[in-house]
């Protein structure tokens, strides 16, 4: 990625300033985990922590205020933000983006989107100052079905949008499988992407990476909710695998 761009005739050259990468999302799909393993890179940087939500919520502060909490690129050191909510932005404010950093290195990572509902929905229950058990079966559909839940989950939508704007070899698409089982593997393909030296991590012990962050409290999906968004999900599933020329059926299947 360039580190200066020619500016009007007599300026000479000047700084880039914004960020090198930004990670879309999902939802509850490993990200709270990456900000805090990319952030142990002695060549990455979050100077404004994980999430900045300027693209979805503060726009009112303007762009200027948004590429300043970067500050210009510096030789070797890659810097970026990871806002999950970026994933349900529209296709204008991605062109908006684009005009301002066209280099941006972008990653996404999809989890099953019945398991990340349910996790979405655990989550809910304890912003809503309520318990597990005195959230009905009503009270969790309701939520799956919201505009909001289903606008994160719509993961093949997201991706059509942010590739008719980005080229689609600087969106990297990654799974929350893979996160989980091959961590390693995972990061190693993460700073590839980003364009950092992946072998910092070689260091890093194996069942340090595999400790979950910020994990939300565990329960079981109820086997009539798992057929609620096993029934929401099923086309949405169907498109993805075949967008992306992979196999989701497991997502899918009864445990």
């Amino acid at each position: 990625m360039p580190l200066f761009t020619d500016w009007a005739p007599g300026h000479g050259r000047v700084a880039v300033i914004g960020p090198s990468f930004l990670g879309i999302g999902a939802q509850k799909s490993g990200t709270t985990w990456i900000y805090e393993n990319l952030s142990r890179h002695p060549h990455v940087r979050f100077p404004a922590g994980k999430e900045i939500h300027f693209w979805d919520a503060r726009r009112e502060l303007g762009v200027t205020w948004w590429l300043d909490q970067f500050g210009p690129r510096q030789p070797g050191l890659y810097s970026g933000e990871i806002t999950p909510a970026y994933a349900t932005i529209d296709t204008d404010t991605i062109h908006e983006i684009h005009a301002l950093c066209p280099d941006l290195r972008l990653f996404y990572v999809l989890r099953n989107p019945i398991e990340r509902a349910w996790s979405a929905a655990r989550m809910a229950v304890l912003r809503a100052e309520m318990t597990m058990d005195e959230a009905s079966e009503r009270w969790f559909l309701d939520h799956f079905r919201s505009a909001g839940s289903r606008r994160r989950g719509a993961y093949a939508e997201a991706i059509r949008r942010w590739r008719s704007v980005f080229p689609a070899e600087q969106l990297m698409i990654a799974l929350f499988d893979d996160l989980r089982s091959q961590p390693h593997a995972f990061l190693s393909r993460l700073c590839e992407h980003i364009g950092v030296e992946a072998g910092f991590y070689d260091e890093v012990p194996e069942e340090s990476l595999r400790q979950p962050v910020f994990e939300g409290p565990s329960a079981p999906l109820p086997p009539p909710l798992r057929r609620a968004l096993i029934d929401q999900y099923g086309e949405t599933v169907g498109t993805l695998g075949h967008l992306l020329g992979i196999n989701l059926s497991c997502w899918l299947a009864e445990p």
